[in-house]
């Protein structure tokens, strides 16, 4: 449906916001089709637009659609941007609550299933993605966008330019990343104007997060693993696994490039840190039998 020219001068100018603020090109995409769906579900002049709007829109996608609660929350954050930021007009935020949501822990493959997806992975350039990925536990946008100077082989790490919140960090490079990259480079020769180490089918630019999705998804079929896994179960693999291996949260966090502590202590959740360890229970009937 086609926005009025009011509507749509609305969007050109929460753009001209999104980019002034420096908002990655993803949050950008979501926050305009967002608010574009609800000013076409409200259909009336923006100035007449409110809080009881908004509420009856959240309930629709709630109660009509059945959006998940994570995702209508990003509906509510791109809204309050649209109506704080854009319209500059202030709202009763007690009025618009967060959806409550259900925190389930996220997936996570044992060492053997990482080892078999790998192998898994037929095409070398397949291979060296998902290494890589694993391997310094890369956001899926992050490996797309790695260019062949990043990876410093001298002293094993790789650089992530413009990572989540626009900032750079650097983290591991694996042996093994490293030897199937190498494997990779004397395949495929993936010389490109602009550097990409992962160009993609388009010579124009890198391989798209669609593309490293499916090279993950044939894998995952091939390999015979029934947990149900994605790509970004790679990086908390990565995660988990570190952490397992003595890893500090605060190395974790800042391989990962969160930026609050808060964010990392989910693998407390999903590490396995039982072993060795005794329940007070064995103690006590050990002891007691001892005694007897």
């Amino acid at each position: 449906m086609e926005l009025d020219a009011e509507h749509a001068a609305i969007l050109r100018r929460m753009d001209e916001d999104l980019v002034l603020r420096g908002l990655s090109g993803n949050t950008r995409e979501s926050y305009h089709t967002h608010a574009r769906l609800f000013l076409t579900f409200c259909g009336h002049p923006v100035d007449s637009l409110g809080t009881e709007d908004i509420r009856r829109f959240l309930t629709f996608l709630l109660t009509e659609k059945h959006l998940n609660p994570v995702t209508v929350n990003v509906y509510s954050a791109a809204l309050r941007f649209l109506f704080a930021v854009t319209l500059n007009r202030p709202l009763n935020y007690i009025q618009i609550p967060r959806a409550k949501c259900h925190k389930a822990l996220p997936p996570v493959l044992t060492r053997t299933e990482v080892a078999a997806l790998l192998a898994a992975a037929t095409d070398v350039k397949h291979r060296a993605l998902l290494c890589t990925i694993y391997g310094s536990g890369l956001r899926v946008s992050e490996a797309a966008a790695l260019h062949v100077g990043d990876i410093d082989s001298l002293a094993m790490r790789v650089l992530v330019s413009g990572g989540k919140g626009n900032k750079d960090r650097y983290t591991l490079l694996s042996q093994t990343a490293l030897i199937a990259l190498r494997e990779y480079w004397r395949a495929y020769r993936p010389h490109h104007a602009d550097g990409w180490l992962f160009p993609g089918s388009n010579a124009s630019g890198h391989i798209t997060s669609a593309g490293i999705r499916f090279a993950f998804h044939a894998a995952l079929t091939r390999s015979g693993i029934q947990t149900h896994a994605s790509i970004h179960t790679l990086r908390h693999c990565f995660a988990t696994h570190l952490l397992e291996d003595g890893a500090t949260l605060l190395q974790i966090k800042e391989l990962l490039g969160h930026a609050s502590l808060h964010s990392t202590t989910v693998y407390l959740h999903l590490a396995n840190l039982t072993a060795g360890i005794q329940s007070p229970l064995d103690a006590v009937i050990s002891r007691d039998m001892s005694n007897a």
